[in-house]
Order: structure tokens, then C-alpha cells, then sequence
């Protein structure tokens, strides 16, 4: 797939072109229902009971997967669903979050010292947006810094798919993802695995002492389903912010008036971040699995199939958002759906937001000048599997 391939006008334009034959639609090439519209789209998040999270029957069996899974209630369904983000929500608190700040404001400082060091142009991606948000779930984990470097291929196995077919059926792409992610999964698995059983032997003040330590009524988190939240928030939860202040970033870069604003007034950074969630979205796309037979949008689905929502059209619905296509860091109300909306509500939504409101702030109020350097390329992701950027090369000039 080339960079042109993975262009966001190019990414629009084909999902244009799956809102002509309709909000809801059944695919064949996909043998899924194609769900577009923002009604729709929530509706479907906000109905658990209907559209089912677990979609492993898109998948073939495999024990690593299983073991990954246990702790991972994104692919769970209640009552377990519950349970354990009851559990995990006692650890992971709003003060746990909010205590980060100055710490996240530090690494920040430091990661751009290092990167001013070298003159007056690095690559946001490399030299901020991927390790800050990982040093911070690191450090909040127990994990060491050396992980950067394994945590990071692991992560690129997971979200990175360089030839994803965008019409190829839902249990060919299942079985494709089976195939690259299995290989690391036990080595993901294993090293985890290690942290936690270190970690119960020597308990801490970090987040995995904590998570060994709540109960309800009664019940603990056992080692495997900490060992699946852990590897969600250190593959899926880094990864978000990483793509949302890379994303930010080009898009106020690409909007030369946005930029003009928010410089003019930084109490606009909030809603700016908003905005770059609703405009690329880093997860563009969900599955669920229908429960029984249903009716969505005029069309009758029938237990067992598969659904795929787009968070991306859903955040661009005329419906919903007026001039949906500009990018506006003023747009009030902003309802996107880029964080889900029920009982799945992404948990890591408020560190993601604050790790690039601190990032997003410093950058501006240290560099009088950011802009993408037009010698260099940028790197974007494959837009069906993250809307994201491997490579920001930018120049700035010191406030």
C-alpha cells in the first residue's frame, strides 16, 4: 500500500463511496454489514446486550490469544465485562490520572531539550509523540524504560497492516491477523507475565501492586487478567495518544488558520485535541457481532453476522457536525465517537487527553514556528487498521 494509498482524501473518498449504497448495508465481499451513519453507529455502541464485542469467531483458535484476551474486557461482553472493569476502575482512578501531569509536563520538557540539542528540526513522532505516552504507562506500570524498544515493535505487529485489502472478507482478514500477531503474542505474553509475578513478589506504589490489591465482593484479578489489561494499555493505550498528537499536529499544520488561532488563544487547546479525534479518529473502524436477529437503520441483521461500525463517517455525518470535512477547533458541541460510547467508553480516554493537552501546550508555548518540513516526507499508517503518522519530520523555531 502506498503513502497515496493511505492519503485521509483517499481514505474518505472509498468510504464515500460505501455511503452510496447506503448507511447500513450488508457487504458481500466483506460478508459484513457496513454501518456508516453517526445514529446508527451509536446506537449500535450503545446497545452491548444486540451487537457483541466478542468477535473471536472471526478468528481461528489460539491459546496465546486466549491468554490475552482473559484481562481484556474491550472483547468482553457482560456480566465479565463488568467485573472486571469494576475491578480495574478501582486502581485506575481519575486521581491516579490526574497525579501524572507534572510528570508528563517533565518528560515532555526533557524529550524536546533532547530534541533541540540536535537543531532546529526532528521528527515529532520519534523524538515525542511515541515516548511520551509510553515512559508515562511505563512508569505508572512498573515496566523499565528499556521496554520502549520491544513494547514498540510488538505494538507496530498489532496495529501496523501494510497490505490490508479493504474488500476482503471479515474471516480472511481475522485469520491474516491471527498469522502476524501470533508470533510475538507468546513472547507479549510471557514478558508480562514475568513483570507481574516480579511485581506480587515486591509490591509497590505502582499500578500493577494496585490492580493485585482491589477486590469485589470478594474477588481479585488473578495474574492472566492482569496480564490482559496490562497488555492492552501498554499496546492500545500508548498508542492513541502517540496518534493523537501526531495527528494534531499535521492537521493544524494543513489548517494554517487553526494554528493562528491557537496561538492566539491556548484555552482552545482542549477543544482542539477534540476536534483532531473527530477528524482522524486513530481507530477507524469496530467490530461487533450480532446477538440476534435485529433491525439497524431499515435493514434486517441476523444473529451470528458480523458488523462493522465506521467512527470515521460517523464523525463526518452532515446529520450531526456542520461542514463536517473542515477541520475547527472552535466546533461546539463536538459529540464524536471516537472513544465509543456505553459500557465500552474507551478507560484510557482521560490519560490519552492529557498526555496531549500537556504535550500540545509546551509545543506551543515553546516554539514560536511548527511546521512540517517540505523536504521530508511524512509517514502515514495504513488508515483500515490506525489513522495515524509513523513519520512527522517538523522544523521549529524557539519562542
Amino acid at each position: 500500500m502506498t503513502q497515496s494509498q493511505r492519503s485521509l482524501p483517499n481514505f474518505l473518498a472509498y468510504l464515500d463511496g460505501l455511503r452510496e449504497r447506503g448507511m447500513v448495508h450488508y457487504d458481500d465481499k466483506i460478508q459484513a454489514w457496513q454501518v456508516l451513519g453517526y445514529h446508527d453507529v451509536d446506537q449500535v455502541l450503545r446497545d452491548p446486550a444486540t451487537f457483541s464485542s466478542d468477535v473471536a469467531a472471526l478468528a481461528p483458535k489460539q491459546k496465546d490469544f486466549d491468554l490475552f484476551k482473559k484481562g481484556n474486557f474491550v472483547r468482553m461482553d457482560e456480566p465479565e465485562h463488568r467485573k472486571l472493569r469494576t475491578l480495574v476502575s478501582q486502581a485506575f482512578t481519575p486521581k491516579v490520572i490526574a497525579s501524572l501531569e507534572p510528570r508528563i509536563e517533565e518528560v515532555t520538557r526533557e524529550m524536546l531539550d533532547k530534541a533541540d540539542a540536535a537543531g532546529d528540526r526532528f521528527d515529532l513522532i520519534e523524538e515525542l509523540a511515541y515516548p511520551l505516552p509510553f515512559i508515562v504507562i511505563a512508569e505508572l506500570l512498573g515496566f523499565p524504560a528499556s521496554d520502549q524498544a520491544v513494547v514498540r515493535r510488538w505494538s507496530d505487529t498489532f496495529f501496523e497492516r501494510h497490505n490490508t485489502d479493504p474488500e476482503e472478507s471479515m474471516q480472511r482478514l481475522g485469520e491474516k491477523a491471527v498469522q502476524n500477531v501470533a508470533p510475538i503474542l507468546g513472547e507479549l505474553n510471557a514478558h508480562i507475565l514475568e513483570h507481574v509475578r516480579r511485581i506480587r513478589a515486591h509490591r509497590g506504589d505502582d499500578l500493577t501492586s494496585k490492580l493485585m490489591a482491589v477486590e469485589v465482593d470478594g474477588e481479585r484479578l488473578d495474574d492472566e487478567e492482569i496480564v490482559g489489561f496490562i497488555g492492552l494499555l501498554l499496546l492500545a493505550g500508548h498508542v492513541t495518544a502517540t496518534s493523537t498528537l501526531g495527528n494534531t499536529v499535521l492537521a493544524l499544520d494543513e489548517n494554517p488558520e487553526a494554528m493562528t488561532q491557537l496561538r492566539s488563544d491556548l484555552t482552545l487547546v482542549p477543544s482542539a485535541i477534540e476536534e483532531s479525534m473527530r477528524f482522524r479518529p486513530p481507530f477507524p473502524r469496530l467490530g461487533r457481532t450480532a446477538t440476534c436477529d435485529t433491525e439497524l437503520g431499515g435493514q434486517k441483521i441476523k444473529a451470528g453476522e458480523a458488523v462493522l461500525v465506521w467512527l470515521t463517517t460517523a464523525n463526518r455525518d452532515p446529520e450531526v457536525f456542520a461542514d463536517p470535512n473542515r477541520f475547527d477547533i472552535s466546533r461546539k458541541p463536538n459529540p464524536h465517537l471516537t472513544f465509543g460510547h456505553g459500557i465500552h467508553f474507551c478507560l484510557g480516554a482521560p490519560l490519552a487527553r492529557l498526555e496531549v493537552k500537556v504535550a500540545l501546550r509546551i509545543l506551543m508555548e515553546r516554539y514560536s514556528d511548527i511546521r512540517i518540513a517540505n523536504d521530508a516526507p511524512v509517514e502515514l499508517r495504513n488508515p483500515w487498521a490506525m489513522i495515524g503518522v509513523n513519520k512527522l519530520p517538523v522544523e521549529v523555531r524557539r519562542s
